[in-house]
């Protein structure tokens, strides 16, 4: 482990904060409580920064909400001062975590994201099925209520190998201590989804998995995207071994387990379904429930640009944006509709 004594002190550093604050407002330049922020920007960072090197510094309440899209998530919301500790937190430990996490993980890291996992499940495809000339088959799991159950003290541990500064330890132990302040009732279990800090402590805590699939099942072809995880093989008996032994790492190393119902071996022949696309060895497809929500919220998007609610720009920036998603999957007549509709505008 490396010394890092002096991390809390970057971390508190005025430069530090303004750029977290700057982070923290990227596209929310328009929001009330950023341009409140914004009114005592100086005094306001300086008042986080002595709170922080005086550890008087306490997270405001989370506000939570439910989403559907379609499944039900419950999002928590930080305040705004909190997000910008969130950002300050990152800068300075995710560059020293991000080089130790395996190639083939691709959430909330800088030049992967969802486009780059699916363009490595088609290289990975190829190589596995002797470019279509042998059988495929693909174990594709995800850890069963993952952001719920992660365990604090199992995360701290981890992080406790890269990092001794225990001013550091301190802050990210009162970030997760405020998830349990919203009555979830779990003692020092989960994290809220929607903070910054869960996206990169997700990533943190299954790395272990990463390592344990790579240097101990030296599995070839795997990918992880936050808690979604394919491996692909030629022989279905060895993915069943894999996954049993994945799944006991899990219960006696993470205090986590797979889910049941969505940890399944399958047959590329048949399609898999991955972040979103239904991939086959030639082409890929849509999942059907991401068309119906776009067609759902292109619709209300175009009732609002009618009624003067939204202007031009925002509508067409919302529909390229979707037009984009869907160029990765073989949707030329569907994007070929759409289009008609924008060169209106």
């Amino acid at each position: 482990m490396k010394n890092h004594d002096t991390l809390f002190a970057k971390l508190c550093s005025y430069e530090n904060l303004e750029l977290a604050y700057k982070k923290a407002r990227k596209r929310k330049t328009l929001k009330n409580y950023v341009i409140e922020f914004e009114k005592n920007l100086k005094q306001n960072l300086l008042d986080l920064r002595n709170e922080l090197i005086f550890h008087t510094y306490r997270p405001k309440p989370l506000k939570i909400f439910i989403v559907r899209d379609p499944k039900t998530r419950r999002i928590s919301k930080s305040h705004f001062r909190d997000r910008v500790v969130h950002h300050a937190l990152c800068n300075i430990i995710e560059p020293i975590f991000d080089k130790t996490f395996i190639y083939d993980s691709y959430a909330n890291r800088i030049n992967k994201g969802t486009h780059k996992a699916i363009e490595r499940f088609d290289v990975f495809k190829r190589k596995a099925s002797k470019n279509n000339t042998r059988s495929c088959y693909i174990l594709k799991a995800d850890i069963r209520h993952y952001f719920e159950t992660v365990n604090h003290e199992v995360l701290l541990n981890i992080i406790r190998n890269k990092i001794n500064d225990e001013r550091v330890l301190w802050l990210i132990k009162t970030i997760l201590h405020n998830h349990n302040k919203i009555g979830n009732g779990r003692g020092n279990l989960g994290m809220p989804l929607g903070n910054l800090t869960s996206q990169f402590f997700a990533n943190v805590y299954l790395s272990e998995l990463d390592y344990f699939v790579k240097n101990e099942l030296k599995a070839k072809y795997y990918i992880r995207y936050v808690d979604d995880f394919v491996i692909l093989h030629q022989e279905e008996a060895k993915l069943k071994e894999y996954k049993l032994k994945i799944d006991n790492f899990l219960r006696e190393n993470l205090n986590i387990e797979l889910h049941p119902n969505k940890s399944k071996i399958l047959s590329l022949g048949n399609g898999i379904g991955f972040l979103g696309f239904r991939i086959f060895f030639y082409h890929k497809l849509l999942k059907k429930s991401n068309i119906r929500k776009f067609e759902k919220k292109f619709a209300e998007k175009l009732k609002l640009y009618e009624q003067g609610g939204i202007r031009c720009e925002d509508f067409i920036q919302s529909l390229q944006g979707w037009l984009s998603y869907a160029i990765w999957a073989n949707t030329y007549k569907l994007r070929r509709r759409f289009l008609k509709i924008l060169v209106k505008f």
